[in-house]
C-alpha cells in the first residue's frame, strides 16, 4: 500500500497521553478512502472505526425514495463509528468519503474494549461526541432557517477546518446530496461565490481564495459548531 499520512495528524489521536499512544500505535491500520466510497450504511454494523487525517467523511441521512442530506463532516478533528464505542451498535446514518485521502481504522472489537477500560480515550470519545451531537443540531436549524448561500459557506468552512490546504475535490452532484438541493441550486450558488471572489470552482475542484469573506457571508452556525470543536478537543498532543 502506497505511504499514508502520519496519524497524528488526527488530533484524538494526537491527544492521547505518549504512553497511551505507544498502545495504540501498532493497532492503527492505514487506508486510502477514494471519493465516494460509502464506510458505512444505514442500520449496518460497523466493522471498524475510521480516524481520518487528510480526507473527510461526511455522515448522511437517507430517505426511503433515495433523497440524502448531511447532518454532519467528519475529518481529522474525529473518528467515524461513534455508534460502536456508545453501545448502539448501528446508527441510521450513512458515511461517505466527502474529500478523499487518508485515514487509519480499528477494529470494533478494539475500540469497544479500549471505550470500556476507561482510559484516556474514554475521555476523548466523548468530549468528540459532544462536540458531534452539536454539529448535528446546528446542521438542523442551518437547513431549516438559512439560506443556501448560507449554508454553502458554512459547508466550505467546516470542510476547510478538517484539511489542509484550500482546495477541495468534490462534483456538484455529491455537493448537493451533502446539502439536501438539486445540482442546479448547487451551481447557482457556487456562481454567486466564484462572482464575489471567495471561490474559483472547475472540474470537481473548490479552491477558496477569500476565507474571510466565506466567514464574513455565512451565518452564525460555523461559528457554533467551530467554537464547540475547538473547547472540547485538545488542539496538540497532551505531555
Amino acid at each position: 500500500m502506497p505511504a499514508v499520512s502520519d496519524p497524528l495528524r488526527n488530533r484524538l489521536l494526537a491527544a492521547l497521553p505518549p504512553e497511551e499512544w505507544q498502545g495504540w500505535e501498532p493497532r492503527l491500520e492505514p487506508v486510502k478512502l477514494s471519493l465516494g466510497q460509502v464506510l458505512s450504511e444505514s442500520g449496518s454494523v460497523q466493522s471498524h472505526v475510521y480516524f481520518p487525517t487528510t480526507s473527510i467523511v461526511s455522515l448522511l441521512y437517507v430517505m426511503e425514495n433515495g433523497a440524502s442530506a448531511e447532518i454532519a463532516v467528519v475529518g481529522n478533528e474525529g473518528v467515524v463509528g461513534i455508534s460502536l464505542f456508545m453501545g448502539g451498535e448501528s446508527t441510521s446514518s450513512r458515511a461517505v468519503v466527502q474529500s478523499a485521502g487518508d485515514a487509519y481504522r480499528v477494529q470494533a472489537r478494539t475500540i469497544k474494549r479500549a471505550f470500556n477500560e476507561a482510559g484516556p480515550l474514554l475521555h476523548l470519545l466523548l468530549r468528540y461526541t459532544q462536540a458531534l451531537i452539536t454539529q448535528m443540531g446546528q446542521t438542523a436549524v442551518c437547513n431549516r432557517h438559512h439560506t443556501l448561500d448560507q449554508q454553502l459557506c458554512r459547508w466550505l468552512l467546516l470542510s476547510l477546518d478538517r484539511l489542509d490546504g484550500t482546495e477541495l475535490l468534490m462534483t456538484q452532484e455529491l455537493i448537493g446530496n451533502m446539502l439536501g438541493v438539486r445540482r442546479e441550486g448547487v451551481t447557482a450558488a457556487a456562481l454567486k461565490l466564484q462572482s464575489a471572489g471567495l471561490i474559483r470552482y472547475a472540474r470537481g475542484r473548490v479552491r477558496v481564495l477569500d476565507r474571510a469573506g466565506l466567514e464574513q457571508r455565512t451565518c452564525e452556525c460555523y461559528a457554533v459548531v467551530k467554537n464547540e470543536y475547538d473547547r472540547l478537543l485538545p488542539e496538540k498532543r497532551a505531555t
